[in-house]
């Protein structure tokens, strides 16, 4: 299929948290991150989403992701499409749901969550945790200092390297086993 360029990323890291807040209660909510499946997609409605995510979905080298609570996994929070490339994780969309975007957000914590599980990803296939996307510029600092995403070569291609990656795997999925590195 051909692939259309590649996508700046506009992704904020609000907060690094264990899972996702509550912006009003401060309540805390454990997450899971799985497949999404084209019976899925249905729930995926265009008004609540920036990118076609359907689209994005047929393209078979794209791996969609959902992440939800665990205590309802029918609502949505964030999705992420990644790309296992053959030594790194490529992120090419990552979006948080609508109810979570700007002042009003209903969640913090939803791109870091996401982010943390691309990682994961990369290390699951060997590639030590490294993930690489493309910035928008104005997000470029904002993507070092939250996240220790490193800036090379030009086009604003960033990546996320093995130490990084590991802190954010470890504060998001507690369960993940670097003993195997």
């Amino acid at each position: 299929m051909n692939r259309l360029p590649d996508i700046e990323t506009d992704f904020e890291i609000d907060k690094l948290t264990n899972s996702i807040e509550n912006t009003i209660t401060g309540e805390v909510f454990d997450t899971e991150v799985t497949r999404l499946y084209s019976i899925e997609t249905k729930q995926i409605r265009k008004s609540d989403w920036v990118f076609n995510w359907r689209r994005e979905f047929n393209d078979p080298a794209n791996e969609i992701y959902k992440l939800t609570t665990i205590n309802n996994p029918t609502i949505i929070h964030g999705l992420i499409c990644i790309i296992v490339k053959s030594d790194h994780v490529f992120m090419s969309l990552i979006e948080n749901a609508k109810f979570n975007k700007g002042k009003l957000k209903l969640y913090k914590g939803v791109a870091g969550n996401l982010v943390a599980y691309a990682c994961k990803v990369a290390f699951e296939h060997g590639y030590g945790g490294v993930v690489s996307f493309i910035a928008k510029s104005k997000l470029i600092e904002h993507y070092q200092s939250t996240i220790g995403a490193k800036y090379f070569g030009g086009n604003n291609r960033m990546f996320i390297d093995t130490k990084e990656s590991l802190a954010l795997v470890k504060l998001y999925f507690k369960n993940f086993d670097d003993g195997k590195l």
